[in-house]
């Protein structure tokens, strides 16, 4: 490491102490100058790239996967801690997967996954721009996809999409309508007691 001071490349190390984030900083001293300074050290991860649904191919990048969680979580109840987990979570299982090339297709079936984990209207929201659907159908066929169910957690159920049956309620017979009902703003011909 050389000295960002005078250039010097030798130094020693005061203290070490790991980070939250995992990573290394060190406090060092320059053995020519005598100046501190600090270093971080973390590992560097060869991640994968992703292979576009035009062929073409990109390298990994959180700060995309970020850009798009946080459109799709905008005015949510959501924290920015939460979506940076999620960054975290999605490029920990790229890198496990250990391939060198991912589809996009199924990043984005990840990202949603997290998502319908993490907020309904977002996921909902990151779905209807990630995918273009043909109808209304075909939208909530999606949004039910089978094959979300391998990326998500069990431990969290979310409410189904799909048409619900409503049971009608019982209609109530009219009432005759009093000839002494009011007009609207009028006082009524018997007042409330207080």
């Amino acid at each position: 490491m050389k000295c960002p001071f005078c250039g010097h490349a030798d130094d020693r190390v005061l203290d070490t102490r790991v980070q939250k984030d995992g990573s290394i900083r060190r406090r060092r001293e320059c053995l020519e100058c005598k100046a501190r300074f600090s270093t971080v050290e973390t590992i560097m991860i060869a991640l994968p790239y992703i292979i576009k649904k035009d062929g073409r191919r990109e390298p990994f990048s959180k700060e995309k996967i970020l850009k798009g969680l946080s459109a799709a979580t905008q005015k949510r109840p959501v924290s920015v801690a939460q979506i940076d987990a999620v960054v975290e979570r999605i490029a920990a299982w790229i890198v496990n997967r250990g391939e060198s090339e991912v589809s996009s297709r199924l990043l984005g079936k990840k990202v949603m996954a997290e998502l319908k984990q993490l907020d309904d209207v977002a996921y909902v929201r990151f779905a209807s721009v990630y995918r273009t659907f043909k109808d209304v159908q075909e939208f909530v066929e999606t949004l039910e996809d089978a094959e979300l169910l391998d990326f998500v957690d069990a431990s969290n159920p979310q409410l189904s999409l799909t048409a619900m049956n409503f049971v009608e309620s019982e209609k109530k017979p009219n009432h005759e309508i009093d000839s002494k009902t009011t007009s609207p703003g009028a006082r009524s011909p018997n007042p409330v007691p207080n």
